[in-house]
């Protein structure tokens, strides 16, 4: 019985397609492994998912609320300068008028 090339092509991609799956899902199950194992490594375990996740959620709202505060703080900062600046000029203009 004789194959033909179509059919020689086809059942060659079919196993390295089939091949190439097989390695992927290797990869896969490796990398999650090695994943799993540094995060158990740093105490963390597949069932602290979900608390790990709020950890990360809170720790970004603080990150965030500091920076706004910081925002703010330049921002107050600047304003007295400049109220003190104007008022420094204020109170020349004042003795220069005054005398």
């Amino acid at each position: 019985m004789k194959m033909a090339d179509d059919e020689i092509k086809a059942i060659v991609a079919e196993t390295l397609a089939e091949q190439h799956r097989l390695q992927q899902e290797s990869i896969d199950a490796i990398v999650l492994k090695a994943v799993a194992s540094v995060l158990a490594a740093f105490g963390i375990e597949d069932d602290d998912r979900k608390e790990l996740r709020a950890d990360f959620q809170h720790l970004r709202r603080w990150r965030k609320s500091v920076e706004q505060a910081q925002s703010y703080t330049f921002k107050a900062v600047v304003t007295v300068v400049a109220t003190g600046l104007m008022g420094a000029v204020w109170l020349g203009v004042k003795v220069v008028l005054g005398k």
